[in-house]
This record gives structure tokens, C-alpha cells and sequence, in this order.
């Protein structure tokens, strides 16, 4: 048996350097390593369509301008978020932002003084509310909506642009570049909040979950090949895994996604989906019998910039889509 050694990996100031050789040592730190890689592979891959999971909450973390730069960049065509990344997105580009606050606190003082936390940041529950009350304005000017999700979320980030122009949001970025986000638990958050006000003054609006798995397992039939980020776990993730299985029900020749990445910090021996190990998945038929696939067991506000910035510093370009 021949063997390839371990290397020592050399401190770089070079992201793009320092993930690559991480590559080759041991453990999670080899495991973020192999995802860079992975994740360049989909990035060169003419013929794939990068779908990202995103859950927890990341924008309040302080991932949003990484999530902006692999938009912009091309690095995914698809997001399934859930509601509170979107929400809490929105209310940065209305210029309502999360504060550095610290997790040992006395709950009960923040809650008399309107302090909302999330761990170790927070935010000014007055300033939800407002945000929950400009959703709830922008439902009145299209009363009578029904669709999916993403055709909602296309629409309000084109509003949001326009009605505040000095905002800078991934809900913005995404309507402008035409790439679609899916939140299939919409209700599960402050936007559903503020549906349910909008609902309250007489507005009818129906957002149409089933269409939002129609929709998007018709992206992945049309795809041909996909892969697959999750920055987390949760709705998201088996949202995107489900669309192989819908899409073979239907005849498509969904053989299972090609590439597979997740970070992830739940673990797989409690059962639930979120630590689900890719392996399992083949046995679904979510991720092909040959898909090229890493989990790296990290804190995602770890890995994601790292990652983000490895990917950059690369130079990659995304292919030209085939045919």
C-alpha cells in the first residue's frame, strides 16, 4: 500500500494558499481544505448549477458580504434560506443593524430595555417591528399576489432597491442578478410577521409553498447536473436534497446531485437530517453514487469566510454554462 504523507502546513498570509494546504494534513482542517477544492470544481464545471442552503443566522453573524461576493461572483445560481436570514438582511439594507453584544447577560434586563439577542449580538426590537411594518408596505402594493417564494422575494428585493437606494442587501443583489431564493418555511420568520400584519389590514397575500418545490425541482431537472452547498442544516438543506427524489418521481434523470458540501456542527448518531452524512443520503438517491462530497464539522461564521475568501484568492471563474 502506497500512502501519501501528511504535510506540515506553513503559515501564509494567503487564504487561497493556506486552505490548499490545509488539503493535506488531518481532521476538520483538512476537511475545509477538500471543500475549497470541491467547491472549485462545481465553479469550473460547465454543466452544473450550484444550489446554497443557508441556515442558522448568518446575517446577523456577519456573513452577509461573503454571501454577496458568491452571488455576485457566480459561485451559486440558486439559495434556499430560511426566513430570518432574509428578514434580518433586509433590515441592514433599511439600515437596521446587529450590535457586538456578549452571551453572558442578564435576559431579562435586555428584555425591559428592548435588546433582542442572538448569542452574542443583538438587536433593538423597535427596529424589527419597523421592518416587519415595511414588509407589511410592500404587501399592500401587491395585494393579490400568488406564487412561490422566490418570485415574492425577487420582487420585494427589487423593491427594496428602489425605495432605499443606499441599501446594499443579498435579498438586492439576488432580484438584480436574477437569482432565485427560496424560503420554504417563509412563515417561520419576521417576514411571515409581517405578512400576518399586512393579512390583518386586508391585504391578500398567498405565497404558495408547494409551488416553491415544483419550482425549484424543475430548476434541477432542467439543470442536468447539480451541486450543493449548506451552510447549516435544517429546511433548507432537505429542500434542496428532496428535488433528486421529486424530480425521479416525475421520470427526470435525477440520478442524485454531483458535488455536496455542508457545514455543519451537528453531529449524524442523533438521527437528525441536518448531521446527515452524505453517505446517507446515496441511499435516498439525493446525492449520486459517485458525487464528489465533503463535511467539515465547523462553526459556519469559521468556515464560510475562509472558505469565501480561499475562492477568491484563487482566481477562480466561474465556466460558461454548456449548451
Amino acid at each position: 500500500m502506497t500512502l501519501d504523507p501528511t504535510t506540515p502546513v506553513r503559515p501564509t498570509s494567503d487564504t487561497a494558499l493556506l486552505l490548499s494546504r490545509m488539503s493535506r494534513t488531518g481532521f476538520q482542517g483538512r476537511k475545509l481544505g477538500e471543500s475549497a477544492e470541491v467547491w472549485k470544481q462545481m465553479i469550473q464545471d460547465p454543466g452544473v448549477t450550484i444550489l446554497l442552503g443557508l441556515s442558522g443566522a448568518m446575517i446577523p453573524a456577519g456573513m452577509q458580504e461573503c454571501l454577496i461576493e458568491l452571488v455576485e461572483r457566480r459561485f451559486v445560481d440558486v439559495i434556499v434560506s430560511t426566513g430570518a436570514n432574509i428578514f434580518h438582511d433586509i433590515c441592514e439594507h433599511c439600515g437596521k443593524h446587529h450590535y457586538l453584544g456578549h452571551h453572558h447577560v442578564d435576559d431579562t434586563d435586555l428584555f425591559s430595555r428592548g435588546i433582542d439577542r442572538i448569542y452574542d449580538v443583538f438587536a433593538f426590537e423597535d427596529q424589527f417591528r419597523e421592518v416587519d411594518n415595511v414588509i407589511a408596505e410592500y404587501a399592500a402594493g401587491v395585494s393579490g399576489f400568488t406564487g412561490s417564494s422566490a418570485a415574492f422575494i425577487q420582487d420585494l428585493g427589487s423593491w427594496l432597491a428602489r425605495q432605499y437606494p443606499a441599501g446594499r442587501s443579498l435579498t438586492a443583489t439576488c432580484a438584480r442578478l436574477g437569482v432565485p431564493v427560496f424560503i420554504p418555511a417563509l412563515c417561520d420568520s419576521s417576514i411571515g410577521i409581517g405578512l400576518v400584519i399586512a393579512r390583518r389590514r386586508g391585504v391578500d397575500i398567498l405565497v404558495d409553498q408547494i409551488c416553491d418545490a415544483d419550482e425549484i425541482t424543475s430548476l434541477v431537472e432542467q439543470a442536468g447536473r447539480t451541486g450543493v452547498v449548506y451552510i447549516g442544516g435544517g429546511v433548507p438543506k432537505n429542500f434542496i436534497q428532496q428535488t433528486q427524489v421529486i424530480g425521479s418521481i416525475h421520470a427526470s434523470e435525477c440520478d442524485g446531485h454531483e458535488y455536496a458540501i455542508q457545514y455543519t456542527t451537528d453531529t449524524p448518531h442523533f438521527g437528525g437530517l441536518s448531521g446527515c452524512t452524505f453517505e446517507e443520503a446515496i441511499s435516498w438517491g439525493k446525492e449520486s453514487c459517485t458525487c464528489r462530497k465533503v463535511q467539515c464539522f465547523c462553526d459556519a461564521t469559521i468556515a464560510l469566510p475562509l472558505v469565501t475568501s480561499a475562492l477568491i484568492g484563487s482566481g477562480v471563474i466561474r465556466a460558461e454554462k454548456s449548451g
